[in-house]
């Protein structure tokens, strides 16, 4: 079987389709991966052909980098077409000579239309179950707050955005392939049978009993990484310390000197994750350490708390280590993942707005409590996602 993993998101959206791409590589199957070139020198060097699409990410998360919330209407419906435009250019050259098309993450207009174009099987993938339609849950803000309304009220009105935004660019581009138009462009991308990839525990789609959704659990790849020397080094000499990553988030202003002062005001030590928006020290002092990019799973085990932006793939990182969290939520799903956590009792949910040293003492204080370390613990994360979603995709290709 030759599978194209798609995605146009962040290292949170690409990370999973890696664990899926390196358990179906051990099942002996051919890979390829469409992804940002943000990621395409990690990814050739684990041994996978990488088609890039897309501009470089990275600089968005930077203070002077780009803000699409500040576009004008004109520039937002530019950068639509843009990218709609790309996505048609790169996703045919990828996909061919596969059998089947995974597209993980929101925003993958064009893969669909390409896997019908080429006459070969296509799956939607999320992350997140509050991203996919349920009466049961309202869609993930897009926007400024709107009037309150039911969920079903919601969820049409998030279908005549995605109509509004994405629907003629994705037409023009089916029309000159010969396709027919699309006229629920949500419904199209999504399809009836979306995948959820998804903690059960963490993230369990709302109606145990709807057949509509395959439900896999979390892609997670093992990483046996070994930490850097230094921070082997800073972990040993004292306290286990908080940990503050807010991944390629685009940082609140100030955001390193509010974290390190929250944790020293707690007596806390700190590791403090660059990420994307570079994030650096304030001091030389002793208590606290700056890391780049290092192995999650055996870090996060041996911190007292994980401070993040409530991510999908950290959050399921920081559980499935026992790890009490804080989770800072800034955009779309991560204000449900912070919610979950709360709901859990394994950590805290911060509000939906940038930090201040009070707030984040606030929060820390509540998840280094004995009694949410010992709900953490509790906490049990499976790993088996990744096996049971490529058994999924070996079964679809066998059956169509």
């Amino acid at each position: 079987m030759r599978v194209l993993l798609s995605t146009i998101g962040s290292r949170g959206d690409v990370q999973p389709v890696v664990a899926l791409a390196v358990e179906l590589r051990d099942r002996g199957q051919q890979v390829r991966l469409c992804v940002p070139p943000d990621f395409q020198d990690w990814l050739t060097g684990l041994g996978f052909e990488v088609v890039p699409i897309g501009p470089v990410l990275r600089p968005t998360a930077s203070a002077s980098g780009p803000r699409v919330a500040q576009a004008t209407p004109q520039q937002r419906q530019a950068m639509i077409e843009g990218t709609v435009a790309t996505q048609f250019a790169a996703v045919p050259a990828a996909a061919e000579g596969c059998d089947v098309l995974v597209a993980g993450g929101a925003r993958q207009i064009a893969a669909r239309s390409v896997a019908e174009q080429l006459g070969i099987a296509y799956v939607y993938t999320s992350c997140c179950p509050v991203t996919l339609p349920s009466p049961h849950h309202a869609p993930p803000p897009m926007g400024p707050p709107t009037a309150p309304a039911d969920n079903r009220t919601q969820w049409a009105e998030d279908a005549r955005r995605w109509n509004d935004n994405f629907g003629p660019a994705l037409n023009s581009h089916r029309a000159a392939a010969g396709l027919a138009p699309v006229t629920d462009v949500r419904g199209h991308i999504f399809t009836d049978r979306p995948w959820l990839a998804a903690d059960p525990t963490l993230g369990p789609w709302p109606d145990p009993a709807d057949p509509t959704v395959v439900r896999t659990g979390a892609w997670i790849a093992p990483d046996d990484r070994r930490l850097p020397s230094e921070l082997l080094d800073f972990l040993a000499a004292g306290e286990a310390p908080v940990y503050f990553g807010f991944g390629s988030m685009r940082a609140p202003a100030d955001l390193a000197r509010t974290m390190i002062t929250a944790a020293r005001a707690l007596g806390r030590r700190a590791i403090v994750s660059r990420g994307w928006a570079d994030l650096s020290l304030l001091d030389d002092e002793p208590d606290c350490l700056s890391v780049g990019e290092v192995n999650q799973q055996e870090l996060f085990v041996r911190v007292a708390a994980v401070v993040h932006h409530g991510g999908a793939g950290t959050t399921t990182t920081a559980a499935l280590a026992h790890a009490p969290q804080v989770v800072v939520p800034q955009i779309y799903d991560q204000r449900y993942w912070g919610r979950r956590i709360d709901q859990l009792g394994i950590g805290a949910a911060h509000p939906p707005v940038a930090p201040t040293v009070d707030s984040l003492v606030t929060a820390l204080s509540s998840a280094v409590r004995p009694e949410v370390k010992v709900r953490a613990e509790e906490t049990t994360v499976r790993t088996d996602g990744t096996a049971i979603a490529a058994q999924h995709l070996l079964d679809l290709i066998a059956g169509s």
